[in-house]
């Protein structure tokens, strides 16, 4: 017993040993709680998992770690109040707590930003088999804001836990506040800027599109900035205020493509011949159902420079590139087909040359040759 009570008798630091076993045993308790919280949420996401519940797998696996912790920290926290903490000289005692609260406080807004992306998660998935995409741009937009949320409402509560007034500081802020607009009037143009392109919708995410000499697919569009991947598969951002003040080309929204040439036949297809030309081209698009036919142009346009000019303008019903290419390479097989069959040539550049004091057989009669009008010495 005497033994016994010289032990209970011993400080360290000023601390009794039973103090110190007490708070080593909440240290411990919180290590067991949080091996306990670990493996039934594990346990759990498994069953979530299988029973195709996916919201509540990601739910449960995205607030493990952030559990784990927040159950250790609690068992430091309990440590701490078991503990006879000097006040004198120094405060430590309050410091500590303080930091603990801090501490707690970071915690729950990990496990906020963590549940956060892991239902965003969850539904993004859920959204890709959505027929609208506006769901698509949503989902980033709104686990953006509400990471945002919980970063300021914890550093507001760390501010308030360590003795700053939450009131004066914010007293400050309306006293700088011309200042900090000026200084985030750019952040604020992109904010505006992804409220309009949220209402006005003038593109989605997948879709082809051509902004200021940039072209590509939209990739993701954020509360600041749209990002862009290029067909050179290189990345774009671009901020979401230039997207209000520039005009917008969306590929995407196309019902239908164009196609449109000249076709040029040599000089000596005769007017007949040329005008059923027209008329087989005409019946050639007609007849292909891939082919919009609520509109389309064959016509004999101009006498060009070197051939007789036929202007083609019609539409394919894809908007698919690839298939569009195809689409238009078997028309104009087809063309080359009729124009062959009727025994025509196309035409090509071609230029005559004629050399002083030679004959010249070109030249129409009665008028005269190039050496008549410069005779040679």
């Amino acid at each position: 017993m005497e033994s016994w009570q010289e032990i209970v008798k011993t400080t360290v630091l000023g601390i009794s040993l039973p103090q110190l076993g007490l708070a080593f045993l909440w240290i411990l308790a919180g290590a067991l709680v949080r091996f306990m919280v670990l493996t039934g949420l594990h346990r759990s996401h498994s069953l979530a998992l299988q029973s195709d519940r996916v919201i509540l797998a990601g739910i449960l696996k995205g607030s493990a770690k952030p559990l784990g912790v927040i159950a250790l920290w609690g068992g430091i926290w309990l440590a701490l109040l078991a503990l006879p903490l000097p006040t004198e000289p120094f405060d430590v005692d309050r410091l500590l707590f303080a930091l603990v609260r801090a501490g707690m406080i970071l915690l729950g807004a990990w496990l906020g930003i963590s549940l956060a992306d892991a239902i965003v998660h969850e539904l993004l998935g859920k959204a890709k088999r959505t027929e609208t995409p506006l769901d698509d741009q949503l989902l980033p937009v709104a686990r953006s804001t509400m990471k945002l949320f919980f970063i300021v409402i914890a550093l507001v509560m760390i501010l308030q836990e360590l003795g700053y007034s939450v009131a004066s500081l914010l007293a400050g802020f309306g006293l700088g506040g011309a200042a900090i607009a000026l200084a985030s009037k750019d952040t604020l143009a992109n904010l505006f800027g992804s409220v309009v392109i949220f209402v006005d919708r003038p593109f989605v995410i997948g879709d082809w599109i051509e902004v200021g000499g940039i072209e590509g697919t939209v990739e993701e569009v954020g509360l600041r900035v749209t990002r862009i991947r290029t067909f050179a598969n290189s990345l774009i951002t671009l901020p979401n205020a230039n997207l209000t003040t520039t005009a917008i080309n969306n590929w995407s929204r196309m019902q239908k493509r164009r196609i449109t040439f000249t076709l040029g036949l040599t000089y000596d297809t005769p007017p007949a011949k040329l005008q059923e030309a027209v008329q087989r081209l005409k019946q050639v698009i007609a007849d292909d159902a891939r082919m919009d036919h609520s509109f389309y142009l064959v016509n004999f346009n101009a006498f060009g420079p070197y051939s007789l000019d036929l202007f083609i303008y019609c539409f394919t019903k894809t908007t698919q590139w690839a298939e569009y290419l195809q689409v238009r390479e078997e028309l104009l097989l087809a063309f080359m087909h009729e124009i062959h069959a009727l025994g025509l040539s196309f035409a090509f550049p071609t230029q005559t040359l004629h050399l002083p004091g030679g004959s010249n057989p070109a030249v129409a009669p009665g008028r005269q040759t190039p050496s008549e009008v410069f005779p040679a010495d």
